[in-house]
């Protein structure tokens, strides 16, 4: 397992050699700092502390700049524990970047929800409202919480009530990293990468069972124009539009011929 800190800028759209449009949530993955290593002989099991972006000395504590000088950084805005057992090898202080990923990575993305406010129980919990006629009085109202039964008119906690929505931390599952930069220090994921723009993320390898993923090439624009991009496009598009229509011709000419043999055997 292995993992990385990183904080969404927005979404866009790539295209495949194909013609294929990936909707893609944009993260921008700058080098992260190992800030301390955790092992199994001192504290009972294997992970890394990653730091990401400088904080100025001036707004970190004493304990946080102490711990920032064992790894010979500045103190850290967004620090995190990983899981990292495929990257057990980097020592303290040294940079973990965007490249520990690659094309066709299943990974697992964790951050902070949209904060939605206070809302009421119909919104926040997908509940039903009540009647619509004027006369019933209960129409968005939370229903009976049933305090007079065996709990002695204690509610018990979890019950579904009005209250703040979002803010929480949440993992979304089962992403594809569809590019991963690091030079340009960013990486394409296809899917919903929770929070809202510029908040901060951690990039994880999934729990699933399936680690990898097939993904098509992707148009580059690097080093070229935009006309021969087009020009490689079109030209997969028409081979592949005239591998259709051998096919479509080759089925025809084959029932051609079954029906001319299933009239000459009439006749005979």
């Amino acid at each position: 397992m292995k993992g990385i800190l990183g904080r969404k800028l927005g979404m866009t759209q790539v295209f495949t050699i194909d013609g294929v449009l990936i909707p893609v949530t944009v993260v921008e993955v700058k080098p992260n700092i190992v800030m301390q290593k955790k092992t199994k002989e001192v504290d009972g099991y294997e992970a890394l502390q990653l730091g990401y972006e400088d904080v100025k000395e001036s707004r970190a504590n004493k304990a946080a700049l102490g711990h920032a000088k064992k790894a010979n950084t500045a103190p850290k805005k967004f620090i995190r524990e990983v899981k990292a057992d495929e990257l057990m090898s980097a020592e303290v202080g040294s940079e973990i970047k965007a490249d520990i990923f690659s094309a066709g990575d299943i990974v697992d993305v964790t951050g902070t929800s949209k904060g939605k406010g206070y809302n009421g129980t119909i919104v926040r919990n997908n509940g039903t409202i009540g009647p619509k006629a004027h006369g019933s009085g209960h129409h968005r109202h939370i229903g009976s919480l049933a305090t007079n039964g065996r709990n002695n008119g204690i509610i018990n906690k979890g019950t579904i009530m009005a209250g703040q929505e979002g803010g929480y931390t949440t993992t979304n599952l089962d992403l594809t990293v569809i590019k991963a930069d690091a030079e340009e220090g960013y990486m394409l994921i296809s899917g919903n990468v929770p929070g809202p723009k510029k908040g901060l993320v951690m990039i994880h390898t999934t729990v699933k069972p399936v680690k990898k993923a097939a993904v098509a090439e992707l148009i580059s624009y690097k080093g070229t124009s935009v006309e021969a991009e087009l020009h490689k496009v079109s030209s997969t598009i028409n081979a592949e539009l005239a591998k259709e229509n051998a096919e479509k011709e080759a089925l025809e000419a084959a029932k051609k011929k079954a029906r001319s043999e299933a009239a000459k055997k009439e006749k005979n």
